[in-house]
């Protein structure tokens, strides 16, 4: 299994469970703890994926994401945010339903 491969198949189990531990993911994977979290911290860069230490720790997916679904990225989503106060009536509430079906919900966000 190719890097590309493993790092695939950990954000397809990550979507599948939504949350994992590192232990659980370099057993299943056949590589070191370290491995997996270099796999997380360059996964994290193109998904939801964020971890937890201590009690109740371990590496989530945000809930709201779907890999089969297609997001706006953050410079496209702000580029329609700044676009929408310049609407008015139908045009407003359809810009407003594009962001609110193709914006990830950062998790970052909600924990402000």
């Amino acid at each position: 299994m190719t890097v590309s491969e493993r790092r695939r198949a950990i954000i397809e189990a990550l979507c599948r469970r939504r949350y994992d531990t590192s232990e659980n993911l370099a057993s299943e994977f056949g590589v070191t703890v370290r491995t997996v979290y270099n796999d997380i911290t360059a996964l994290s860069l193109e998904y939801p994926i964020y971890t937890l230490q201590g009690n109740g720790g371990g590496i989530y997916v945000e809930e709201s994401f779907r890999l089969d679904r297609q997001y706006l990225s953050d410079e496209q989503a702000r580029l329609l945010e700044t676009l929408l106060p310049q609407l008015s009536g139908e045009q407003s509430e359809i810009m407003q339903s594009i962001l609110d079906k193709f914006k990830l919900k950062n998790h970052k966000e909600k924990k402000k």
